[in-house]
């Protein structure tokens, strides 16, 4: 027999906690099932997941959130992808586009087209392929043509905006489909006797906030999934040895570009993410490698503007919690895990999680099979980004700094291991349909750190030369045209979501 829930809590806010709430508020009646989130303005949140990926639609568009509004109330801007400077060798830079390279011929994937006019001499980098390059490099933006026949059609784009801004507009959505917030600081988290499930947080005030489910959102710390039922933690500080970021907030010395920048430094790398009034940076690094006080002078030391804050530090330990649903608690954001935003994940990572909570969604008796369900399957998808992050770091020509050679010399997990070996030797980008990074975005990032495959599909020699070379370069002379033609990307934003306006 069912046992419906009538009381959800959410510990904490921010961006993670109240991307929770609008969205179980979309899908939950809360006349019959209240939702409370309690938070303490005394406690400030990390707040630096400002730069995005295409997914992020996804969600908006489940929470009916209008994408012009959005945009205003955050200070956003357009994303196309993310440039990586200097990761391959410090004098090298390649972007990783949301969108495809080239077209696909006779169901053979373009790049190996891309290869076969390599081997033939032909030294075009695929980039000149790829239209969302093409339009970052102008500093031009349009919306993606709906047309599949049209090259404007080949790609996506996400967003660049103000975290704390963003969880403050969902914090407003979410109060409107009866979300209750409570203020108040979690002193201690009470636990149920007979099975040791939560039964209720205790406030500083005195006050006791009982629930049936509880969602963690507190950050590193995990209050409840750690401190209260200890789940216990994976440290991935092996693969990925940045566990130190600083992070500032600087004036904006021109038009916003439409991507993000992770330049490699000594040991770690630096952010840039260009907002409407103002550009977001920071310096990932580890503290292995590198002291504090020497990374926070690299930072200073390559600011393009007027810095208006004080540098914060973050200190981090990457991985994710044994379980992330224990009991009656599920940790989403930072108290669930947390990978460096190498690849702008951290706010999709918080996505997933709900979505996930949302498919899964429980009654009282929490069935194990769902829960274990859920659990392997937020599981694989921290695995698999966690490897895509690491492949930058292992494929790297680098051996400046110990930092470098460390990760050059490192093992990974066997699945990065056979995907980099599948590439290296034919070009094929092994991938699952469910994963969030699929062919464009490997091949994107092989060929960008410089693993180049030894041979190609063989079925390219089905088609004459002389028939390659003619669509290839009118593939180029197309995604050139187009990328002309577009805007420039400061137009689009006084157009269309100018904050303010």
């Amino acid at each position: 027999m069912a046992a419906p829930l009538t009381r959800i809590v959410i510990a904490g806010g921010g961006t993670a906690g109240w991307m929770t709430a609008a969205a179980l508020a979309r899908v939950i009646d809360t006349q019959h099932t209240s939702i409370e989130l309690v938070e303490s303005e005394q406690i400030g949140t990390v707040g630096v997941g400002e730069a995005t990926i295409p997914a992020i639609h996804d969600f908006n568009r489940r929470l009916g959130i209008d994408e012009q509004d959005m945009m205003r109330a955050t200070q956003a801007t357009f994303k196309l992808g993310i440039e990586f400077v200097g990761w391959r060798r410090p004098d090298d830079a390649y972007l990783h586009p949301f969108g495809h390279f080239g077209q696909d011929m006779n169901g053979v994937a373009f790049h190996h087209y891309w290869l076969w006019q390599r081997q033939r001499g032909e030294r075009a980098p695929i980039d000149d392929y790829s239209l969302p390059y093409a339009a970052a490099r102008l500093g031009r933006f349009e919306f993606p043509d709906t047309d599949p026949r049209s090259v404007k059609s080949t790609y996506a784009y996400a967003f660049h905006f103000d975290a704390s801004a963003y969880g403050r507009y969902l914090r407003r959505l979410a109060e409107s489909l009866g979300v209750q917030r409570s203020e108040g600081r979690i002193v201690d988290v009470q636990l149920r006797p007979d099975d040791g499930f939560i039964d209720s947080l205790k406030l500083e005030s005195g006050r006791r906030v009982t629930g049936d489910l509880f969602i963690d959102c507190t950050g590193f710390r995990g209050l409840l999934i750690e401190e209260a039922l200890q789940t216990g933690y994976e440290d991935w500080r092996h693969w990925l040895p940045c566990d130190r970021a600083y992070a500032v907030p600087t004036a904006n010395v021109a038009d916003p570009v439409p991507h993000t920048r992770a330049t490699a430094r000594a040991a770690g790398w630096q952010w840039r993410i260009p907002l409407q009034h103002r550009t977001g940076n920071g310096h990932v690094f580890s503290a292995h490698f590198m002291s504090e006080d020497e990374a926070a002078a690299i930072l200073a030391r390559n600011l393009e503007g007027e810095a208006l804050a004080e540098p914060r530090l973050l200190r981090f330990v990457p991985g994710k919690r044994r379980r992330m649903w224990n009991r009656n608690c599920i940790a989403i954001g930072l108290a669930g895990g947390f990978l460096e935003p190498l690849e702008s994940t951290s706010i999709h990572l918080i996505q997933a999680a709900v979505m996930k909570l949302i498919e899964f969604f429980p009654d009282r008796r929490f069935a194990a099979p769902d829960v274990d369900e859920f659990n392997r399957q937020l599981d694989r998808k921290f695995d698999e980004v966690r490897d895509f992050i690491i492949l930058h770091y292992k494929a790297t020509e680098r051996d400046d700094s110990e930092f470098w050679r460390y990760c050059r010399a490192m093992t990974v997990p066997d699945e990065l291991a056979r995907r980099m070996a599948l590439f290296r030797a034919c070009g094929v980008a092994s991938y699952r349909a469910s994963e969030l990074f699929v062919e464009t975005n490997w091949v994107a990032v092989f060929l960008g750190q410089g693993i180049v495959p030894a041979a190609c599909d063989p079925r390219v020699a089905c088609l004459p030369d002389a028939v390659i070379g003619a669509r290839m370069q009118q593939m180029k002379t197309h995604i050139r045209k187009a990328a002309a033609s577009m805007r420039p990307h400061a137009a689009v934003i006084a157009q269309h979501c100018r904050a303010g306006a």
